[in-house]
């Protein structure tokens, strides 16, 4: 295993041409600040160049996979409201087009909770694999905001347009026994099985032909990519109005009051 320069909240560890990114904020249940979505930006774009990986592993530390948007940091960012909106926007719209643009294969482990942006960029994995305790959560509206990370496409498609709009629209919480029922997940393990059952078999994909597995991909996609592209733009253009609104203001300020009391 070779080492890799370590992002400040990602941990990234090579074995053979097998890439894991592990997301280690634990402090903050792996939440994503905007430097920590530019850093998985940056390392899926690396690895997308890199003729040593094959496959890219995106996992969390400890119980979490991750909880999301990292809030108390942007609404701490420095500039005016208008310029902090303006760069995260565009930070994320970056990061969302590093998933949908990798070549490669790209592996979720959700090894616990994925809220907001984790779930939403997790299910633009090639593959999802879920621990038994993990859960899918996108709580948008509950914070007077949108659809983001192309879920607005990627959820219909995978779910259907009931079971999405329930996720999108109604905050429903789904455990990972739904999401293999719902084609969100192609298996469901038990936490301590993740490494002693899943990862060796994650190494032995590592050994595939990569030149085999990038026609096969670009096949599977072929109708998608543009597709995904065109939702992170209309979602991306959405969310900047949606932040500007008094009501979704009103429910960020009250999200950071209960946290504030925890």
């Amino acid at each position: 295993m070779a080492s890799t320069k370590q992002p400040a909240h990602l941990k990234l560890e090579r074995f053979g041409t097998v890439l894991r990114v592990t997301i280690n904020n634990p402090r903050k249940k792996n939440a994503l600040n905007k430097q920590t979505y530019q850093d998985i930006g940056d390392t899926l774009n690396a690895a997308n160049k890199d003729d040593g990986v094959n496959v890219v592993v995106l996992t969390g530390t400890g119980d979490f996979y991750s909880s999301g948007n990292d809030m108390v940091s942007a609404v701490a960012d420095e500039g005016s409201v208008e310029e902090k909106l303006a760069r995260g926007n565009a930070i994320l719209r970056d990061m969302v087009r590093a998933f949908i643009s990798f070549d490669k294969l790209l592996i979720a482990i959700i090894n616990g909770p994925a809220i907001g942006i984790a779930a939403t960029t997790a299910l633009l994995c090639d593959v999802v694999y879920m621990s038994d305790t993990a859960y899918i959560y996108t709580p948008f509206t509950k914070l007077g905001l949108c659809a983001e990370g192309c879920s607005s496409y990627t959820f219909p498609l995978l779910m259907g347009r009931s079971k999405a709009s329930e996720m999108l629209l109604l905050n429903h919480r789904m455990t990972a026994q739904e999401a293999l029922q719902f084609n969100v997940t192609a298996l469901v393990l038990k936490r301590d099985e993740i490494e002693s059952k899943l990862w060796p078999q994650i190494l032995e994909y590592g050994k595939l032909p990569i030149g085999s597995i990038k026609a096969g991909k670009m096949l599977i996609n072929r109708f998608q990519r543009e597709k995904l592209y065109e939702a992170n733009d209309r979602e991306t253009e959405a969310l900047m109005d949606r932040y500007q609104t008094e009501e979704s203001m009103n429910a960020v300020m009250e999200f950071m009051m209960r946290k504030s009391k925890m």
